[in-house]
């Protein structure tokens, strides 16, 4: 199988693992890597940019590199694994960390606001409130 070929099916894979874990997805138009042509298509995922790869040897610097100047400034991930073994996530640790507080959605279209910026909206929607009583 030559690598063109590898990599579509490394992306319908990956698309359909996460359509197993309830999310829509689908492989992308392939253009020639931007925003407007992520590897994988979800509009349940479409605030977060999918770069997959499906090679025995991955240069992961290089896929990362590739990951953000795709990404058009939305988070991005590498989904990406060899034969015979799982699927592997590589992201910024930013990222991780963002997950890890809640301040990234799981579905949805926009990134929930980090979670000092939630708590100045509610302080500010709780004096606005007071003022009106």
């Amino acid at each position: 199988m030559n690598s063109r070929n590898k990599g579509k099916v490394g992306e319908r894979e990956f698309a359909s693992l996460l359509r197993e874990h309830g999310f829509d997805a689908r492989r992308g138009q392939q253009f020639s890597g931007s925003p407007d042509s992520p590897d994988v298509v979800s509009d349940a995922l479409a605030w977060l940019h999918v770069e997959v790869k499906r090679v025995q040897n991955l240069n992961l610097t290089d896929a990362c590199v590739q990951a953000e100047g795709d990404c058009g400034g939305k988070p991005w991930i590498v989904a990406h694994r060899r034969n015979h073994a799982p699927w592997l996530i590589t992201m910024r640790a930013e990222t991780f960390f963002n997950f890890l507080r809640g301040e990234l959605p799981l579905q949805g279209t926009a990134p929930v606001a980090p979670r000092s910026e939630r708590e100045e909206q509610h302080n500010n929607n709780q004096e606005t409130e007071s003022k009106k009583v």
